[in-house]
């Protein structure tokens, strides 16, 4: 294993932990934030980041050591260790103290952290592209070609989407588009309304194709047609995620429970 990856896998380790201590924080917490229990924010953040870095792991540990060397990816691991401590300890701390992270902006500290935080979020979604371009890039790389075509293109895919949905997430004064009744229906585990247009699930779309379009990769490598399902995969997936958010923006929410 490179020391990337390996890097990769021991922040994959400290979200898992981070998680598991959200899971015992729960067991003594009662208090409500946005109708919510205030450790459902950080233990979501954390499973999300498990995902993540086990996703850019596994992609990384199949790069030829001359391309896994390179000093930019090293530094690359460096800024998304930094953005990962800092999102995780502010989110965490403002859960604890029953305040909530995102738009919260009431303040100059929250203004300043909260600009801090899209700083973080953008480098994260950055560091996906760097690394799906260096597997797409990488001949010698240990993955059949097909899939490590359908890697690089769902790294790239899913920083251009999540920075489009994020970019609309940023321009609004919540994620919701309508006002919620109280106790409206949420979809469970989730907490998207159900109720009113929410930009959420379009954001989570775009975040995860870095794990959809390379599954739909190794499903077809080696057909004749390979490269064909994985350029049109990712153009249906692209116009999937626009959809939702179009829906969102429009007032709609994803299911009216």
């Amino acid at each position: 294993m490179n020391g990337v990856a390996k890097q990769l896998w021991w922040l994959t380790g400290f979200s898992a932990a981070m998680m598991a201590a959200g899971l015992v924080w729960a067991g003594f917490e009662t208090r409500l934030l946005q109708d919510a229990l205030v450790w459902i924010k950080p233990f979501k953040f954390a499973l999300s980041f498990v995902v993540f870095f086990a996703t850019l792991a596994w992609a990384a540990g199949r790069l030829s050591p001359l391309v896994a060397s390179r000093r930019g990816l090293r530094w690359l691991v460096v800024i998304l260790t930094a953005a990962f401590w800092f999102e995780m300890i502010y989110i965490t701390a403002q859960a604890a103290q029953g305040l909530g992270s995102h738009y919260n902006t009431g303040d100059l500290y929250h203004g300043v952290m909260y600009g801090l935080m899209g700083v973080g979020a953008v480098s994260l979604v950055l560091g996906t592209a760097v690394i799906g371009w260096a597997v797409l890039r990488d001949t010698g790389a240990v993955l059949h070609p097909d899939l490590r075509f359908g890697v690089g293109v769902g790294f790239i895919l899913s920083t251009g989407l999540t920075l489009v949905t994020a970019a609309t997430l940023s321009a609004m004064p919540s994620h919701f588009v309508g006002m919620p009744p109280a106790g409206a229906a949420t979809i469970p585990f989730l907490g998207w309304s159900a109720a009113v247009g929410d930009l959420r699930p379009a954001h989570f779309i775009a975040l995860h194709a870095m794990q959809a379009i390379p599954l739909l990769a190794w499903l077809v490598a080696g057909t004749a047609r390979a490269r064909a399902w994985i350029i049109g995969g990712s153009v249906a997936y692209s116009a999937l995620t626009m959809a939702l958010d179009a829906q969102a923006l429009m007032g709609l929410p994803l299911l009216r429970l």
